[in-house]
């Protein structure tokens, strides 16, 4: 069984990787750009462009399985032509798919949802990962996280986890029409947050609670555009139910634990560390 992943060098892309190739599966990887991959032995690599589904019939030849990500570009954009995407995996012989960040709604997964193959859609809430980018650079140079809503509160799912559930689904299979919210373990507040990366940073990491104008003029002065800023505001500010609610889809399909916060800061703690 040969799977596709596509998003591969993306920051789950490349994990459902390395989950596949534990597993056992033969593992093909998409990237627009294989000069610059870089992903273990054994792994198959291949160009191509999600947003441009014609270039891709001798990424899906031979596939069996498919992991997808439901957008195009750097950007985030919607994929251009989820519909023909659908089409070529049913072409290719395709028999498992799992879309990240599947949307009931979206063009791919409608598609997806007409045909017989057996799809899966993975919904995980806030990303660990995020932590990255949105923190590493201040608290490596502030030391002070200053951010709004320090009691709102998020079940942030583990990337590795992620791709855990992605790669089981796809080998073992079982889990057709099935649209999975994935979760870490337990809900912590943003003030939580900063307290465990500074007991894995071991240094003393502030938290300053801006009011929302406050945060509106910061994020504006980050260069954020007026329509993201308000974006952000109803989004931590009003965090959906489902963004705070822990489920145990990890444990269920994978058979073990989802990982928390904890363990995530512990293995990033370098690159917080000035």
């Amino acid at each position: 069984m040969t799977i596709l992943v596509t998003g591969a060098t993306g920051t789950v892309g490349r994990l459902v990787v390395e989950e596949l190739l534990q597993a056992g599966q033969q593992v093909r990887a998409l990237t627009r750009n294989p000069a610059k991959a870089a992903f273990p032995e054994g792994v198959e690599v291949v160009g191509g462009d999600l947003a441009e589904p014609a270039s891709l019939a001798a990424a899906f030849e031979g596939v069996t399985g498919v992991h997808f990500i439901n957008f195009a570009g750097d950007d985030y954009s919607p994929l251009p032509d989820g519909a023909g995407l659908a089409e070529l995996a049913v072409k290719a012989g395709v028999r498992r798919v799992t879309v990240l960040g599947g949307r009931e709604d979206g063009e791919l997964e409608q598609a997806l949802a007409a045909t017989d193959l057996e799809w899966t859609l993975l919904h995980p809430v806030e990303f660990m990962a995020n932590t990255l980018q949105w923190w590493a650079h201040t608290i490596r140079t502030e030391g002070v996280i200053k951010e709004p809503f320090g009691e709102r509160l998020s079940a942030l799912v583990h990337e590795r986890d992620i791709a855990a559930v992605a790669a089981t689904v796809l080998a073992e299979g079982g889990h057709g029409g099935r649209t999975y919210v994935l979760t870490g373990p337990r809900a912590i507040t943003l003030k939580e947050k900063v307290a465990i990366l500074s007991e894995a940073v071991g240094r003393d990491v502030e938290f300053v609670e801006l009011t929302v104008d406050e945060a509106r003029a910061k994020w504006r002065a980050d260069g954020m555009g007026e329509q993201t800023i308000e974006f952000l505001v109803g989004a931590l500010g009003n965090t959906p139910e489902v963004g705070y609610t822990v489920v145990p889809t990890v444990r269920e399909i994978t058979g073990r634990d989802a990982r928390d916060f904890a363990e995530w800061a512990r293995e990033h703690a370098d690159a917080f560390r000035g």
